[in-house]
């Protein structure tokens, strides 16, 4: 089934502030992390820590998934399938379009600065969507 934006998809890629990228370990085992990301309109682009275990995780498999938070029923339930890469010419997050006017707020409130994600945060990758399911359908 190939990937079709519809509008609760799109919802949570544009007003989300978190979603869960779930790698697979070279061991085969899920490896699911809160990310902080950026949807273009084709792509979702997530930072990662410079010596983050998802980087090991992607050279082994890029196959990922990507879903958001119920809601406290249980609904409103979004997964992206897709395949990961690295984005060795990506700006800084703090260039990226779109990144510093997603998550200053919480940079600032976590009591660090732009250049603290930038430094810390260093590897672009690019999340293709090739399929999703919801609940409701």
């Amino acid at each position: 089934m190939a990937f079709e934006l519809t509008e609760r998809i799109e919802r949570h890629l544009t007003g989300d502030l978190i979603a869960w990228l779930t790698t697979v370990t070279p061991a085969g085992r899920p490896a699911p992390r809160p990310v902080w990301f950026v949807w273009d309109g084709t792509v979702i682009t997530v930072y990662s820590l410079n010596d983050g275990a998802k980087l090991r995780h992607l050279q082994a498999n890029d196959q990922v998934a990507v879903h958001f938070n119920s809601s406290p029923d249980g609904g409103d339930v979004v997964v992206i399938s897709g395949r990961a890469e690295r984005v060795p010419d990506a700006p800084i997050p703090s260039e990226f379009p779109g990144f510093l006017g997603k998550y200053a707020a919480q940079i600032t409130g976590m009591g660090q600065t732009p250049q603290w994600y930038d430094d810390a945060y260093g590897v672009a990758l690019r999340i293709t969507p090739q399929s999703a399911w919801t609940i409701p359908r």
